[in-house]
């Protein structure tokens, strides 16, 4: 979710840069530092070291904290979760429901937490952001690169060794996750924020001939590689998780809910159903986060009451063999 433009270390409010349907997951993020299990990087995976700041609301912050709690790092890595409502500062820190206080850096604002990783930071002000204690910087801001060093780097210090990136699948993983990105996790972004008819029927039609693809694929196995959960599935997750409560009508992606899908919405709840999955989720907070925060394309913030969606009913996902 964008959350707001820094410039030469100044706070803008922009609108056209935040929500251009063509660039908003396009401007690169700028944090890219690795931390490595053996340190060769600059950044040792340690315990008590790294703290990540996240919004319940963000489906790229949902995929790191998806992760952190399915390997067990929650006594490894700390969290801070902003407010349910973005400021006209951006996203916010404190006690309000849902939200926590920045107990590392004392911080009001995320902008802050940038600002002090670099005084003169240009660019977006998002969430996920991975903060290393030690050199009181900012390591990473890039969701994708978050979620494998969680899985991969910080294994060995894991409470669940549960491996989400196994060898024999890594080629495939990578290359399900680019496939469902732009269509699919940023599709639902680019009907949302198109500033033409051409440009959001183009996404719209695009989102959903993938949708229509993947329920294919999934009424034959039970996850998006197989039979064994990968960090690919929690990638999906993120979007179809919010999709009929925000992006179906908010955004406009209206062809057809995941409830209408009846693999993709059985494969939804079977993910929903994991304890750690389930953990991450608060779809309160997410609703209110949306349509009260995103006043273009919602300027009289109302919250639509419905739908009512019943992720703990039961799933027929168990026909298949789970690695």
């Amino acid at each position: 979710m964008a959350s707001g433009m820094m410039v030469a270390g100044k706070w803008i409010t922009d609108a056209s840069e935040q929500n251009q349907s063509s660039d908003l997951h396009d401007i690169p993020t700028t944090f890219r530092d690795r931390i490595t299990s053996d340190g060769s990087s600059g950044f040792k995976a340690e315990v008590g070291r790294y703290h990540l700041y996240v919004s319940l609301a963000c489906p790229w912050a949902h995929r790191t904290l998806i992760m952190r709690e399915l390997k067990g790092l929650n006594n490894v890595i700390s969290v801070t979760i902003a407010d349910m409502v973005m400021s006209d500062k951006g996203w916010e820190f404190s006690l309000a429901s849902g939200a926590s206080s920045d107990s590392v850096n004392h911080a009001r604002y995320l902008q802050e937490i940038y600002l002090k990783a670099n005084p003169q930071y240009t660019g977006r002000v998002t969430v996920p952001v991975l903060w290393d204690k030690q050199n009181q910087s900012i390591v990473n801001n890039e969701s994708r690169e978050i979620m494998r060093m969680f899985d991969v780097e910080f294994a060995s210090l894991a409470t669940q060794k549960i491996d989400l990136y196994p060898r024999e699948l890594q080629q495939q993983i990578d290359e399900t996750i680019d496939a469902i990105y732009l269509p699919i996790n940023a599709g639902v972004y680019r009907a949302g924020f198109a500033k033409e008819q051409t440009a959001y029927e183009d996404a719209v039609t695009e989102l959903f001939e993938n949708l229509d693809r993947w329920e294919a694929i999934l009424s034959k196995q039970h996850y998006l590689c197989g039979n064994q959960l990968t960090e690919a599935d929690i990638c999906m997750f993120a979007t179809l998780y919010r999709f009929d409560s925000v992006y179906y009508s908010l955004f406009k992606c209206n062809l057809q809910r995941i409830i209408d899908y009846p693999n993709l919405w059985n494969y939804l709840k079977d993910l929903y159903q994991h304890p750690e999955f389930k953990a991450t989720c608060n779809l309160g907070y997410t609703k209110s986060s949306y349509y009260m925060s995103m006043t273009d394309i919602n300027p009289n913030r109302i919250v639509p009451s419905g739908p009512i969606i019943s992720f703990e009913e039961q799933h027929n996902r168990d026909r298949f063999v789970q690695v």
